[in-house]
């Protein structure tokens, strides 16, 4: 029996009875006495267990507490693995939006892993997030955010809508945070506009918690009107880009989700043709030019021109040497 199934045994053993003394304990596990005491050690020291000695009942027990479940027993070694996977994951998403929230946790978890001859820090160092065009979020700003969402509130904003440098004082009911491609944003009903808008938290320099309740909306309804464009900007589709890459790209497009509802085929002579739906070109636009001379836009043909007229200002950017 390994040593993390034997330790969930005491639960078990324990959980069946008032008291149990320490030879009877032995006999059931088929432990020795050093094994026995290494044991009791380790539940208590590392794993805070609450196992004490009963003099009246003669034998050991279960402390009574708050908690139904013996702390981190119920967690098994890949458990325990995935647990401090996931929380070097987030702090390295965001560090210092939960870090200081997830010390006593990180803590408890740094101690099982311990117990099992693993190396907390180690596991740390070979988890790795590499970010590319993150914006730095104001973390005030998200807390307060979070804290509307979850508890259904109102917030008032400072806005900066950044394509005419304008600030924009509205309140809003935020209906769900989403993490897109670095960056956090907020869907929410815009009591200004008098709908649902998308806005990049790190553009949001003050938000004041409203005691207002949030106007709810079905989530469902409102994923499928946000979802419905490419990318982050949300909207009805308008158009549908229909793009071909060469067959040199294909191996790698060919993997990729660029939206949900997108149709694809690969062709005789290997190009790989990807059609999805848009109602905004502007990131379309960005994740077209950026595959260079590997891909060609097939339609439609306003959008074909745009980047055709992207192409050409670029051109003439660099006709002249420095």
């Amino acid at each position: 029996m390994s040593e993390i199934n034997r330790l969930y045994q005491y639960k078990t053993l324990l959980s069946d009875r008032r008291a149990m003394s320490r030879a009877d304990i032995m006999a059931q596990l088929e432990i020795s006495l050093a094994t026995f005491k290494r044991d009791i050690a380790k539940l208590r020291d590392q794993l805070h267990t609450p196992i004490v000695f009963d003099r009246d009942l003669g034998g050991y027990r279960l402390e009574k507490s708050d908690s139904t479940e013996l702390p981190g027993l119920w967690f098994s070694q890949d458990e325990m693995l995935a647990l401090m996977t996931i929380q070097s994951m987030i702090v390295q998403l965001e560090p210092g939006l939960l870090g200081p929230k997830l010390k006593p946790f990180q803590k408890r978890l740094d101690d099982m892993l311990a117990s099992q001859g693993l190396d907390a820090a180690t596991l740390t160092q070979r988890v790795r997030a590499v970010h590319a065009g993150k914006r730095h979020l104001p973390l005030t700003s998200f807390e307060t955010l979070a804290k509307a969402t979850l508890e259904r509130k109102q917030v008032h904003i400072a806005h900066l809508n950044r394509q005419n440098g304008e600030t924009v004082l509205r309140d809003i009911s935020p209906q769900q945070l989403v993490h897109y491609r670095d960056n956090w944003y907020v869907d929410a009903w815009c009591h200004l506009r008098g709908g649902v808008r998308s806005f990049s938290i790190d553009a949001i320099h003050r938000a004041t918690l409203l005691d207002k309740a949030a106007k709810d909306m079905d989530l469902l309804a409102m994923r499928e009107q946000l979802d419905g464009g490419y990318g982050i900007f949300a909207g009805s589709p308008k158009a549908w880009a229909q793009l071909r890459f060469s067959a040199a790209r294909a191996p790698w497009v060919q993997q990729e989700i660029w939206h949900p509802q997108q149709k694809s085929q690969t062709l005789p002579d290997g190009r790989y043709e990807l059609v999805v739906p848009y109602s905004d070109e502007r990131e379309l636009m960005g994740d077209i030019l950026r595959f260079g001379a590997e891909v060609e836009v097939v339609g439609p043909s306003r959008l074909r021109e745009q980047i055709k007229a992207e192409i050409q200002r670029m051109t003439a950017l660099y006709r002249s040497p420095l």
